[in-house]
């Protein structure tokens, strides 16, 4: 045995499963550490298979992600694959467009594609020494008592290993394997909505069709539409709409409802998706679920990012949540002597928070698809937007969440007290005209109120 600072390093590997965004991004931060680490992935090496697995919602990576890119000075190298989104751009039923900026200039999110952060971070870490891949072998199941795991696909049959760290995304076979074990109990609530993608392509020369530098919405009540821009123009556009009723995926089984529904609904978007109907019978309904699991550690295995805590995508923080949660464990193994020390603690400190983020994930899909568009949300924004010019420090929860490295259960509360605070600054008399001297005053006078 070597001994290292905090944990003891052994002669047998990490076995982290899941060569995705979090297990890639971890081994990276592992090898820097000194520690050999095994990789075993069940679909095989994307750098060789450009099409992407189907999990290919354009990713919003924004402080979280970058914060934990930066401590590998990957952040620059990433930022070359990203489109920086400085607000939101909404789309009314009658094609009138209105711009929402997230605050200052330098906040903004970044869409980047997902495949190609992947091989970003999987070429990184092979260049560690003591890491390698293995794909297309899938992890099937664990024994904690001969410290093996049991794998299926291409050159391997098990791995010994002093710990291993489930990165399998939110159907992980080790957290299944877990539970029949009786180590860990999870749940998945799904939503009553699903969605499907759809590539509005690029124009002349590569050009993209509407503005690139924004997240594009078009939110109609109980169901919208959204659009991230993509380096050669072209954009990744998902529906979002209820599995059944009148607008559902389940109605829209003819090119005839398919072509109406977006001609009534979304015109503009529709006059950019030449192939419209061909795209949308060809292309997969997804579903949308949270995932709660708990514990996430059994002493010698961990869950770590959406193998723990998969979340609806609607704040754009599962990723950055998973990053942060290699960054926190980072820390944690620092400040640990073992292994089942360092799970302890990691999953003690997370799992309040990824809690939290699941619940705002999912109050926000009520602001996208409802609020946007309402004259009252859209005061509330500029009264916000008004206050952050006079009070700089000033974060509602969209900015700490977004913009800021603040714990997640922090910026819960902190945004249910500012709720209660502008629900209050609205029922001003004269509030319409905050900018009067008079009205300002009092909005000033409550929000100082705290």
């Amino acid at each position: 045995m070597v001994k290292g600072k905090g944990i003891i390093k052994t002669e047998l590997p990490v076995a982290i499963t899941g060569a995705g965004l979090v297990g890639s991004l971890l081994a990276i931060f592992l090898a820097r550490k000194g520690f050999k680490v095994e990789v075993f992935e069940k679909r095989a090496d994307l750098r060789e298979h450009k099409k992407d697995d189907g999990r290919s919602i354009n990713l919003a990576i924004s402080h979280r992600g970058l914060s934990a890119l930066r401590e590998l000075d990957l952040e620059e190298k990433v930022l070359e694959q990203c489109i920086p989104m400085k607000g939101r751009m909404m789309h009314s039923e009658e094609g009138e467009l209105t711009f929402q900026p997230y605050g200052k200039e330098s906040d903004l999110i970044c869409s980047v594609s997902r495949a190609e952060l992947n091989r970003i971070l999987i070429t990184e870490a092979e260049k560690q020494s003591g890491v390698r891949f293995h794909f297309e072998n899938k992890a099937e199941e664990f024994l904690p008592a001969e410290k093996r795991i049991k794998l299926s696909g291409k050159g391997y049959d098990e791995c010994f290993y002093e710990a291993i760290i489930a990165t399998d995304g939110a159907f992980s076979t080790i957290r299944k394997s877990m539970e029949q074990l009786g180590m860990v109990s999870s749940r998945e609530d799904h939503l009553s909505h699903d969605y499907k993608e759809l590539v509005m392509p690029a124009v002349k020369k590569g050009k993209h069709a509407m503005e690139k530098n924004a997240l594009h919405i078009w939110p109609r009540k109980q169901y919208m539409l959204i659009a991230l821009p993509n380096l050669d123009g072209s954009f990744t556009c998902t529906l979002f709409l209820p599995k059944e009723g009148e607008y559902s995926f389940s109605n829209l089984d003819s090119n005839e409802k398919i072509n109406t529904f977006f001609e009534s609904h979304f015109p503009d978007a529709k006059a950019l998706l030449p192939d419209l109907t061909e795209q949308f019978q060809q292309f997969p309904v997804s579903s949308l679920h949270t995932l709660y699991a708990w514990p996430w550690s059994s002493g010698q295995a961990l869950l770590m990012g959406d193998a723990a805590h998969a979340i609806v995508p609607f704040y754009g923080q599962g990723m950055n949540a998973g990053f942060e949660d290699v960054s926190v464990f980072n820390r944690m193994m620092e400040q640990s002597n073992s292994w089942k020390e360092c799970f302890i603690r990691f999953q003690q400190q997370r799992k309040p928070n990824t809690d939290a983020i699941a619940k705002m994930a999912l109050n926000n899909f009520i602001e996208m698809r409802d609020l946007v568009a309402d004259e009252k949300f859209l005061l509330r924004k500029k009264i916000e937007a008004a206050l952050h010019q006079a009070y700089p420090d000033y974060l509602n929860q969209y900015a700490m969440v977004t913009f800021s490295s603040t714990p997640y259960l922090e910026a819960q509360k902190k945004g249910e007290q500012h709720d209660q605070m502008m629900k209050d600054i609205l029922a001003i008399d004269g509030i319409d005209n905050f900018q009067e001297p008079e009205v300002w005053a009092k909005v000033v006078k409550r929000f100082e109120r705290g």
